[in-house]
């Protein structure tokens, strides 16, 4: 937890004390409730689950499926109307601003959400759809609109098809 908040800071420069982070980062929040909630859909009680995260949405804008597979220090910046769908799968240490989706353009029942790579930055009201793959270290810029999977160490800006 210790090193969470430590990540936070490092990447939030608003967030001057630990106690600012605990406080008035709503992604400490999401987080702490995201893993709470995997914890009952592991036990397969996924109403107590969802509920857990519809909460969440509720107090933060931010909807996180408990399906979803996010790895460490995801942090999430201001977060409201981010959407994480039930099968995305994000890596390590990314960033995701507010009013990003990571969606589906389908409805089958089998991995239709966008796999996310390690230490990926996505910006503000970025949408990112299908079963598509972002590589390691990738940018994508705000407003940008990504439909096909994008290599790693790669900026993108606009829409991607």
């Amino acid at each position: 937890m210790f090193r969470y908040l430590r990540y936070i800071k490092s990447k939030d420069p608003s967030m001057k004390t630990y106690l600012d982070i605990l406080f008035f980062c709503p992604s400490i929040w999401i987080m702490l409730s995201y893993r709470v909630a995997r914890i009952f859909r592991f036990l397969r009680l996924s109403f107590i689950a969802l509920l857990i995260m519809h909460i969440v949405k509720i107090f933060t804008g931010v909807e996180i499926h408990p399906n979803a597979r996010i790895g460490k220090n995801l942090f999430i910046d201001h977060g409201v109307g981010t959407v994480i769908g039930e099968t995305a799968v994000i890596g390590d240490n990314c960033i995701i601003y507010h009013n990003v989706t990571l969606g589906a353009v389908s409805f089958k029942t089998t991995k239709r959400h966008p796999t996310i790579g390690n230490n990926v930055m996505i910006g503000t009201g970025a949408i990112i759809l299908g079963d598509i793959v972002i590589g390691d270290y990738t940018k994508i810029g705000a407003g940008a609109i990504i439909l096909k999977s994008v290599e790693s160490n790669k900026t993108i800006v606009g829409i991607y098809k």
